[in-house]
């Protein structure tokens, strides 16, 4: 740390006769610049190289008095100072060692006498040094591809099996939300389950004993006209609500849990598994897709609250991740819906819809409902999907806006958590994050494009990026950001989405079910 310009009046010693020195003049810092570009006062500058000039400019002429280093203040290692021979009031810092790749700096110049003028405020600003991890060695030993999609699949999934919540076995949001459980996400973490079974991580009684604690669960929670809430209480299955307005039914969560249901419903066929069968359709049945109208329009609603009712007045229309809602609720044998409130509130389209949305839009609905071969009057769902996840690669790998880390092997723009919180990131709203799931549950979509990231995530970025439950939410290379969380509605993706590259399981699980065949002959969208 540095000591800092002096403050205290010198003694005056100053031998009989002579004049005092005259004071120094003051001056103020007026502009900075790390490798020619500006950065301002307490401001950041990102992507800075391992060994950067530092360029300060002052108000008047300054002097480099290396004794005057003891003002500045810089996390880094020692500093020298020059000064520029083409402006007395400039003065040039370079560190004497190299910086630490991916590592973030604070520099001070601290207010006093120094430099040969009194300086009237300190002046503060941080850097940020580019991450180099392209030229590193691997984090782990080489495996084959096809090991190494086995790894990512068995390390998620203990996302959902170890770290499920013990009295419910439903999903926790995140890691770290403790009673906190997510409807949508435990759907995806269902679907984990023949998973999980078919790759040897647990065995089909432990995966029967799991879904017989959820639907147990499940059938007692508080619902609302059928619908789940975003959101529940995994010990005492009464809403936790999501916001003010939202603390009733959750039709896009019901949905996706729904659809994790009914994939394991179709899973589940042996006689000895029949009561795991008929708990589910009971809660299948139960859901009043049809109340979601608002009493009869043509369109479905996202939300309703017994106290605050249709406040949140939301209704569900495309193109985004909920087409899984209107395939539902025209399946159901209960509460089902009209084509036209289908065709009406989701809406038609031009396939393929632009590719600037977050890439869940391609995920959500397609864990179960399998895009290959459906299409409607707007056109192939699978040539939909596959021309987003090429938009959102294309994009990143194009790289506009110039983010550290983005490459043919390190994409993939998804709703995640970012340095500044949580944000639905993709090339319209781009802010330099990257999520594993995006890549890696894009898969069927773009295989070769997929794994190039599965490998660099996994040996590149290994060291920060992989943990006791797979890769970690997001990373932003800009500053060498990397998350500590785990979420339950990307994990669950990654896991799904694999599985139906690998072998189409869920896919072929899901579109087993009578009800949703129905369904999407209702709504003409043709399977075949």
């Amino acid at each position: 740390m540095a000591a800092g310009c002096s403050k205290v009046p010198p003694v005056d010693d100053t031998p009989s006769g002579e004049t005092p020195a005259a004071p120094l003049p003051k001056a103020i810092v007026v502009s900075a610049k790390v490798d020619g570009n500006n950065v301002k006062e307490k401001g950041t500058i990102e992507k800075v190289s391992l060994n950067p000039v530092i360029r300060l400019e002052f108000t008047r002429e300054v002097k480099a008095d290396e004794a005057s280093l003891k003002s500045v203040d810089f996390s880094g290692p020692e500093l020298s100072v020059s000064a520029d021979p083409s402006d007395v009031t400039v003065l040039v810092f370079k560190p004497k060692e190299a910086l630490a790749s991916g590592t973030r700096y604070k520099f001070t110049i601290l207010s006093g006498e120094c430099f040969g003028v009194n300086l009237k405020s300190e002046f503060t600003f941080w850097l940020t040094t580019a991450a180099e991890f392209e030229d590193k060695t691997d984090k782990f030993s080489r495996i084959s591809d096809d090991e190494l999609l086995t790894l990512v699949q068995k390390q998620t999934f203990k996302y959902f099996w170890d770290y499920a919540h013990p009295t419910s076995g439903l999903a926790r949001e995140r890691y770290g939300s403790g009673d906190t459980v997510t409807s949508g996400g435990s759907g995806f973490g269902i679907m984990a389950i023949p998973v999980g079974i078919e790759r040897g991580f647990i065995t089909r009684d432990e995966g029967a004993e799991r879904m017989r604690k959820i639907i147990g669960f499940l059938s007692s929670a508080q619902t609302f006209h059928g619908a789940y809430p975003h959101w529940l209480n995994g010990s005492t299955g009464k809403v936790i609500p999501f916001s003010d307005k939202d603390n009733g039914g959750d039709l896009v969560e019901t949905a996706f849990l729904i659809e994790g249901l009914l994939t394991a419903q179709a899973y589940f066929d042996r006689d000895s598994e029949a009561d795991i069968r008929s708990g589910i359709d009971a809660i299948w049945r139960g859901v009043e897709w049809d109340w979601y109208t608002q009493g009869g329009q043509k369109v479905l609603y996202w939300h309703w609250s017994p106290d605050k009712g249709w406040a949140m007045n939301m209704q569900i229309r495309g193109w985004n991740e909920a087409l899984i809602v209107y395939v539902l609720a025209a399946s159901s044998p209960t509460h089902t819906i009209s084509a036209d409130v289908f065709r009406q509130g989701w809406g038609t389209f031009t396939f393929p819809v632009a590719g600037n949305q977050p890439l869940f839009f391609a995920h959500y609905s397609f864990l179960g409902l399998d895009p290959r071969r459906l299409s409607d009057s707007n056109g192939s769902y699978w040539e939909q999907n596959v021309a987003q996840a090429r938009y959102n690669y294309n994009y990143c790998v194009r790289n506009p806006q110039g983010h550290s880390g983005y490459s043919a092997s390190s994409w993939g723009l998804t709703a995640s958590d970012y340095p500044g919180g949580y944000i639905a990131s993709s090339p319209s709203n781009d802010r330099g994050t990257i999520a594993p799931t995006a890549a890696l549950a894009s898969m069927p979509y773009l295989p070769d494009e997929s794994m190039a990231a599965l490998r660099y995530f996994y040996y590149k970025l290994g060291d920060r990026l992989w943990g006791t439950y797979g890769f970690k939410d997001a990373f932003c290379l800009d500053n060498a950001w990397f998350a500590s969380s785990y979420i339950a509605i990307d994990q669950g993706p990654i896991i799904a989405m694999i599985e139906n590259h690998r072998t189409a399981l869920l896919w072929n699980l899901f579109m087993k079910n009578k009800d949703v065949r129905g369904g999407l002959t209702k709504l003409e969208i043709v399977y075949e």
